[in-house]
């Protein structure tokens, strides 16, 4: 026989089941009051005790909800307390919304949740260290592009890593098994870039003693990464064009077209868009390379992976080397213009003077100015203090810390606090809130 079965949404069955108790009251009590008055006869008393049964009934099946659909996950907020992966919320929570069951219920599912898309974000890019919420979104907007096919555009500051994400797309792309090429365009003489992208055949100019495959070529079936674009000369960029709509190039020299399979990744750390409409980039090309877009959120935007990126260029050395709390204070208090390769290099030059432990007084001069200037003067006996020499605790200092990075995002809004929110990964109501503690005034940043 066959099985037919029906799923019914919790949120209709339990609204359907209370309206038809509703429903069910109003026609018993009618029925009732009806019945005795055509016998001449008081509904009072009927009608009572009617009421009386409706609310235990009522009672009784409000109490299996809350047994059968409560309990479970009480058990749940438990047994993760229990395992100490979350933190305890009944001492961390300060807002009223967290006061009662729910309130709390909701606290530990958002741990967890942020827990998990950091086991995720691991599990998935073990090459790329960022457990941030920023990087976590760029990590959804790489799982989601990486198996098409489209052509993407990665932006962002120098040192942001833009390779490293060109890699994963590629390692997440159907193309996983064929060539990954990079080439940087900006690091290739002008009149050699076209040679080492198409390739050129023998005699095509002086010094072309053989044929030459370009990177074009070396990449079919697979992935080129086009790193610098805006550095590519205009005469090129139209080949290149050719060669994204057509999947055909020409060697120099040659005269035979060859046909590609290659999927395009660019990466650049200037405004295309403005350079298109001042003529210093094709517009037709910056179209069909800005198909989908990924933004690299900056080192200060996202000062949390610090001391795991720390961590990692630090294992990375031979010996065994640590980091001092002043040191690491230090690191996520700088706004690293150079990002990623600036912080690596500071932590490889710090290694060099360091024998087990890095302190302050081994990072480079320029980061100790800039704690200096933000109000966090360290001395040689590690210790923490403010411009005038007195202490100061770590709440103040997370406080100030917080303003700066709020005025920072603002600064770079123009003022808007939706931007600003997404700059911070943080929603915009909890950007209000902090804005309203810290009294920043908006006016300030307006644009």
């Amino acid at each position: 026989m066959k099985d037919i079965r029906f799923n019914i949404s919790l949120y209709v069955l339990i609204p359907v089941i209370f309206a038809g108790i509703a429903i069910l009251s109003i026609i018993v009590t009618y029925n009732t009051t009806t019945f005795y008055l055509s016998k001449s006869m008081d509904p009072q008393w009927p009608v009572f005790g009617w009421g009386v049964l409706l609310i235990a009934f009522t009672l009784i099946c409000g109490l299996l909800i809350v047994k059968f659909m409560i309990d479970p996950v009480k058990r749940f907020v438990i047994r993760t307390k229990d395992l100490g992966v979350v933190k305890n919320v009944h001492t961390t929570a300060r807002i009223a919304s967290a006061d009662d069951d729910m309130g709390r219920f909701a606290m530990v599912f958002d741990q967890v949740t942020e827990l998990l898309g950091k086991v995720e974000a691991r599990q998935l890019f073990p090459d790329i260290v960022g457990q941030s919420k920023v990087m976590r979104g760029v990590f959804n907007q790489i799982v989601k592009v990486a198996p098409r096919e489209s052509t993407v555009l990665l932006t962002g500051e120098t040192g942001t890593g833009k390779e490293l994400i060109a890699r994963s797309i590629h390692q997440h792309s159907k193309r996983q098994d064929h060539p990954f090429i990079a080439i940087n365009c900006a690091a290739i003489p002008e009149g050699l870039l076209e040679s080492e992208l198409f390739g050129h055949e023998k005699g095509a100019f002086t010094g072309a003693n053989t044929r030459k495959p370009g990177k074009l070529e070396l990449a079919d079936g697979g992935t080129l990464f086009l790193d610098e674009i805006g550095d590519m000369p205009l005469e090129t960029q139209a080949k290149v064009l050719r060669a994204i709509e057509e999947n055909t190039i020409e060697r120099v020299g040659a005269i035979k077209p060859i046909t590609v399979d290659v999927r395009f990744i660019a990466a650049t750390n200037r405004n295309l868009e403005k350079m298109a409409e001042n003529g210093l980039f094709r517009q037709d090309l910056f179209y069909r390379l800005n198909v989908f877009s990924i933004l690299l959120p900056p080192l200060r935007h996202r000062r949390e992976d610090i001391p795991l990126l720390a961590e990692k260029f630090l294992n990375q050395r031979k010996k065994d080397l640590s980091i001092s709390s002043e040191a690491l204070q230090l690191l996520m208090t700088n706004d690293w213009p150079g990002n990623v390769r600036e912080l690596k290099n500071a932590l490889e030059s710090a290694a060099v003077l360091a024998d087990d432990k890095i302190l302050p007084v081994h990072l480079p001069f320029s980061l100790k100015r800039n704690g200096a200037i933000s109000g966090t003067t360290i001395n040689t006996n590690e210790t923490l203090s403010d411009a005038a020499g007195e202490k100061v605790d770590l709440d103040r200092r997370i406080k100030d810390y917080e303003r700066r990075m709020i005025a920072d995002a603002l600064r770079q809004s123009g003022g808007v606090q939706v931007k600003a929110a997404a700059l911070l990964g943080i929603k915009e109501r909890s950007l209000w809130h902090r804005i309203k503690k810290h009294q920043i005034d908006i006016a300030d940043f307006k644009t």
